[in-house]
């Protein structure tokens, strides 16, 4: 049997490194039996996906060094590799397991859902709906269907019992039917839901090992299911460990910085990122920290992976990839590796024609241009005093502001001070007054260039990991605070 694992992400937001851990280890995996690595853009929920974040996704997994046999842009005998472009054959699939009587068309609204899941909880069922809930009698479903109502196609899934499914890392699972839901296949704009897509598209792909976060373990069951009404053999299952905060919990940006083109801006070096991944949850047979990516492929072993969840500590990756500068390069290497990251032409000519109206003499560069080759702003509360604004406005502002830039899919400079001043106005303030927090968070004081052009050249990932560290330093809202904030941030209308 060939080797063949795969990556799918979607391309909805900025590259995240847990992304990157994923595929490493399939690609480790497959490079040690001499197999295939193959990247596919799980690009169904048309409505956020976006070219700009594909092309992100593809961009930072090239730049850590993690090279696909086949995908969207190498081409491969397996493609398309973007699900919108094959998104014909699915509702063939789904429509086989509905004359098979297998799955089923399901016309219930959103709020006979919610009536549903009510009355099996008064009723003390406590299990996910299933298709004896939702199934209409065949004339109702007729009636609805004639009317052209929406409909979406459901799989038919046991009611009792226990699944058993196989994993590399774990063993035999045994998972409980009652609650896995009757899974939609196929919505209702046609498109297919993960589910079905992933299932339909690692089979035609060949897919051997289907190694993915831990996550998806409850969905294993619907997978499962899948494979056998299909009458296809099921990938062997490895579900990794999630990558976790220091606090324990989920990795996310609320708390870490998640997404790799964060670290790339950060100055990290591709290598010891990747290095750092390759420690999460999985060890050298001689426990060395520091090793290349071709000493990895080569010693690998995936059942050296560990089950607890490995803690993503950027004070721990900052160490190690302090080891690859010192020991891996030599001055004239480290000083290309400068001028890669931040010297380079494409970066500068962004940043000068913003600063030289200001410039009297070059020895001015450095204070007026440092905050675009620095990390997080050394603020301090003191930093954000302002004679119209309370801490507690600042506190206000950088919040808003943060849920604002959190939501931001097109990255445009017109658009970031259309967004702002709306959010300003809505909040009451005066745009000059409203956008001084996000001048020093960005650039560490208000005297300097246009903050929307300096998040602009920033990019989404240091712009946000900026402004909740500057509300982070101030101290962030309560709990309270923030419950009563976002209800009215989400009332307000921005356009």
């Amino acid at each position: 049997m060939t080797v063949r694992t795969r990556i799918a992400p979607s391309p909805t937001g900025d590259p995240h490194v847990g992304t990157a851990y994923i595929a490493l280890f399939n690609l480790a995996f497959a490079r040690q039996h001499g197999g295939q690595f193959i990247l596919r853009i799980e690009d169904t929920d048309q409505t956020r996906s976006t070219p700009e974040s594909e092309k992100a996704i593809l961009d930072s997994l090239r730049w850590l060094g993690l090279e696909w046999d086949e995908g969207p842009d190498v081409g491969g005998d397996h493609g398309p590799y973007r699900q919108s472009e094959r998104k014909g054959m699915y509702k063939d699939f789904a429509m086989r397991l509905v004359e098979e009587g297998k799955a089923f068309l399901c016309f219930r609204t959103a709020h006979e859902l919610n009536e549903l899941r009510e009355a099996n909880k008064a009723a003390g069922r406590q299990r996910a709906l299933k298709q004896e809930d939702l199934e209409l009698p065949a004339e109702e479903a007729e009636r609805r269907m004639a009317a052209g109502e929406p409909y979406v196609v459901r799989m038919k899934v046991p009611t009792e019992g226990v699944c058993e499914v196989d994993d590399m890392l774990r063993g035999t699972m045994e998972l409980d039917w009652a609650q896995v839901d009757a899974q939609i296949l196929l919505k209702s704009d046609g498109m297919p839901t993960y589910h079905l897509a992933n299932v339909v598209d690692d089979h035609l792909m060949k897919i051997s090992h289907v190694i993915r976060g831990e996550e998806w373990i409850n969905s294993a069951p619907k997978h499962k299911l899948l494979y056998e009404y299909f009458g296809w053999d099921m990938p062997k299952l490895c579900h990794m460990p999630l990558l976790r905060n220091p606090d324990k919990t989920k990795l996310s940006k609320r708390k870490n910085p998640t997404s790799i083109l964060y670290y790339q801006r950060m100055g990290y070096m591709a290598e010891a990122l990747l290095n750092y991944l390759g420690r999460m949850g999985w060890s050298m047979p001689d426990e060395r920290e520091k090793f290349s990516r071709e000493e990895m492929f080569a010693a690998f072993d995936i059942q050296r992976v560990s089950l607890g969840g490995p803690v993503f500590d950027q004070e721990k990756l900052s160490w190690l990839n302090g080891l690859w500068i010192r020991e891996d390069l030599t001055p004239e290497q480290f000083a290309a590796r400068v001028q890669q990251w931040a010297l380079n032409p494409e970066y500068l000519m962004q940043i000068i024609p913003l600063i030289q109206p200001r410039v009297e003499k070059f020895s001015d560069i450095a204070p007026l241009a440092g905050f675009f080759l620095s990390g997080m702003m050394p603020v301090t509360e003191a930093s954000f005093e302002h004679k119209k604004l309370s801490i507690d406005d600042v506190r206000r502002i950088l919040q808003f502001a943060s849920w604002y830039l959190d939501e931001q899919r097109h990255w445009d400079r017109d658009q970031l001070f259309n967004g702002l001043k709306g959010l300003g106005e809505a909040l009451g303030f005066k745009i000059r007054d409203f956008l001084f927090p996000l001048f020093v968070a960005i650039s560490g004081t208000a005297q300097t260039v246009s903050v929307v052009d300096a998040m602009e050249i920033l990019g989404p990932d240091m712009s946000r990991a900026r402004v909740r560290f500057a509300l982070d330093t101030i101290g962030g809202p309560s709990k309270k605070q923030t419950k009563s904030w976002e209800k009215e941030y989400r009332a307000i209308e921005l356009g």
